[in-house]
């Protein structure tokens, strides 16, 4: 993923700054997406992603910093989608950063300790296609506060390993949920499967709601139950 960041955008970047309209836009093709969402302060953030090797953001040997490479390098590689986003690379003001996603294993355990635990992304670091994140990071902060002050648990570790059980099992479903998406964001049909999801089709709809419950609860309940680890690879 190559993460970029414009400040002013009225200014810096007026046609997409008009296309957002205070909001966001999805956009999918020949299996690469671009994300871009307004910001409160007059900025807009913006994420393009690709399959590509662990390390593509050093061996490519782009200059990140300099803005005209990157740019001939949109140019190259989305050379099938619309002129109107080159806007986004070729701002001087443009910021990138260049960001390899990483999901941990969807099975991961450790036994508690007395003294530390982990809540947010050192947790369970994971893509953001699911857009989970942050409320799995909120939802993190609330249980451990609410487990490390239960008048019933007068032993911190115990506290602690109570709200570790209820955030390995939050982040073995969200986490699939977000590799799912992963996949299907990344792959030829993506747009026509974001349009289901806002269609009227009910038929298109619950074909891809049943493919959703297939993978992410039900194909992972079997695995479990015949002692399986989770199945992380996504088919990109």
């Amino acid at each position: 993923m190559l993460e970029g960041v414009i400040k002013e955008s009225a200014h810096t970047a007026p046609v997409i700054h008009q296309l957002l309209k205070g909001g966001k836009i999805f956009a999918y093709g020949n299996n690469k997406t671009l994300i871009v969402s307004s910001k409160g302060d007059g900025s807009l953030g913006f994420a393009t992603s690709h399959k590509s090797k662990e390390f593509w953001f050093k061996e490519s040997s782009i200059d990140f910093k300099d803005n005209k490479q990157v740019l001939a390098w949109f140019k190259k590689e989305f050379s099938d989608w619309s002129e109107v986003w080159w806007e986004l690379f070729g701002c001087e003001k443009t910021l990138f950063i260049p960001r390899p996603q990483y999901c941990m294993p969807l099975n991961q355990k450790w036994e508690a300790k007395p003294n530390i635990t982990l809540i947010g992304d050192a947790a369970h670091w994971m893509p953001p296609f699911a857009g989970e994140g942050v409320n799995m990071a909120m939802l993190d902060a609330l249980q451990l506060s609410e487990t490390l002050t239960d008048p019933a648990l007068t032993d911190i570790q115990i506290g602690i390993a109570n709200y570790e059980k209820q955030m390995f099992a939050r982040f073995a479903k969200i986490g699939q949920a977000t590799l799912f998406n992963t996949e299907w964001m990344h792959q030829p049909g993506a747009l026509n499967e974001m349009l289901t999801m806002f269609s009227k089709n009910k038929l298109k709809q619950g074909l891809f709601i049943a493919r959703y419950f297939v993978r992410v609860t039900f194909i992972p309940f079997i695995r479990k139950a015949i002692g399986l680890a989770p199945n992380q690879k996504v088919l990109t």
